[in-house]
């Protein structure tokens, strides 16, 4: 009982991410306004942080949620390193969703290395609010979804 109490008056923390050479950042800045409008604690690396940059900073912040976009392609070399890096670095139990253009046949790998959400241009902001906010409820604070 006593977690669900600190849970609920804890603010959600999340770092968003464009790891590498991606220089759009409008949908991650529209993301960002969206999470922290939703009552969440954002922190942006800013554009082309490296993956062991965006690793630190997550755990230097002590995020819950590492949300990392990536329109150029490289989401099945730069997801997986943050993700290792977050590991070494003391991160493991960071959540990882991804977004950008993800093809659907890298979706399932993905997932298999525990980087969930992946959403598209074009998704629901409230859909990626409530997959976060699920998975951080469930996975980091041990709540149900709807408790």
């Amino acid at each position: 009982m006593a977690r669900k109490a600190v849970a609920a008056q804890r603010k959600i923390r999340v770092l968003v991410a464009k790891p590498g050479l991606d220089g759009h950042d409008r949908g991650v800045l529209v993301l960002a306004r969206a999470l922290r409008d939703a009552g969440m604690e954002v922190i942006y690396s800013g554009l082309l942080p490296s993956p062991e940059k965006v690793a630190q900073m997550a755990v230097d912040e002590d995020v819950d949620v590492v949300a990392l976009s990536l329109l150029n392609g490289a989401h099945m070399t730069a997801f997986p390193k943050v993700k290792r890096l977050l590991v070494k670095a003391g991160g493991g139990d960071v959540i990882v969703v991804g977004g950008g253009i993800i093809p659907e046949e890298d979706k399932p790998k993905l997932v298999k290395m525990g980087i969930t959400g992946l959403f598209g241009p074009g998704s629901s902001l409230d859909e990626i609010v409530e997959h976060v906010r699920t998975r951080v409820r469930k996975e980091r604070w041990g709540v149900r979804a709807h408790a």
